[in-house]
């Protein structure tokens, strides 16, 4: 019994050994987070106050003005309805990326002459900025959302594509053996031998999508519609209302990093899984 005893206390002191040095450095990591994001805001407030003449435009963007704008519009509803909208699209946009990036990607993934005639097409289409659609969206969409959900689709789709057929070229080919071995239905080795061995990549270009999706929202949003953050940048930059813009600016930032650190999160979920 004593032998017993002595590797499973030994077991868990090394478990809680682990948790505190995980705590110890996501503790560590917050506080260097911090540091790092209060000397961003004073480079930005050093830039507008050595940087320009007392009295010019560009102090109408400085740090204090621009704290103060966004306190006043995170009171009220305007900010939090555009903030609704936008991520509305980019849930929209994300979502069709992934029904339509998901299969195809285990399709090229699966099938060697398929990837050999697909990849050219894809390469090339992936190079072309999704801004350059705008013109054609609207001639072919309209203005409103529909156009926007095109331009979001085509800029996300590829990263889950291309990764979602390198995580298929990556299985492990004794686990497909292993399923046709006990003869299982092409079904049964697709959810849950081909899903779950991919499930991580197709996570990782959730991720580089999210990142770019907000990237090109923006502008998308500048096109045709009356409500959006991009909207609401051209509305205070028409009302000449610069510190609420330099505000805006801050929001989309800060929302930008919360939905990647909510991809993060959902990929450190999923990876010991896998």
């Amino acid at each position: 019994m004593s032998q017993a005893a002595v590797p499973a206390g030994a077991e868990g002191a090394a478990a809680g050994g682990t948790a505190v040095r995980q705590l110890r450095a996501r503790s560590y990591g917050a506080v260097y987070g911090a540091v790092g994001l209060a000397a961003l805001v004073a480079i930005w407030w050093a830039a507008i106050e050595f940087g320009s003449a007392p009295g010019s435009f560009a102090r109408l963007f400085a740090p204090a003005a621009a704290f103060s704008s966004l306190i006043e519009l995170a009171s009220g509803s305007d900010l939090w309805t555009h903030i609704a909208l936008s991520l509305k699209r980019i849930a929209v946009g994300l979502g069709l990326a992934v029904l339509i990036g998901v299969p195809v990607g285990l399709a090229v993934g699966a099938s060697k002459a398929l990837d050999a005639a697909t990849t050219p097409a894809f390469q090339l289409l992936r190079m072309i900025s999704p801004l350059s659609w705008m013109p054609i969206a609207v001639m072919a969409l309209g203005v409103g959302d529909a156009p926007i959900y095109f331009l979001l689709t085509f800029a996300a789709v590829w990263p889950i594509l291309l990764n979602t057929a390198a995580g298929v070229r990556a299985l492990d080919r004794r686990w497909l053996l292993l399923a046709e071995s006990l003869a299982a239905t092409r079904w049964e080795v697709l959810s849950r031998v081909i899903v779950p061995g991919v499930t991580g990549h197709v996570l990782t270009g959730v991720r580089l999508s999210i990142g770019i999706l907000w990237i090109v929202l923006v502008p998308c949003e500048m096109l045709g519609v009356s409500a959006g953050l991009g909207y609401f940048i051209l509305d205070t930059r028409d009302r000449l209302a610069y510190s609420e813009l330099a505000a805006v600016v801050l929001v989309i930032g800060a929302l930008g990093f919360l939905l990647d650190a909510a991809a993060r999160a959902a990929h450190a979920a999923w990876s010991p899984k896998r």
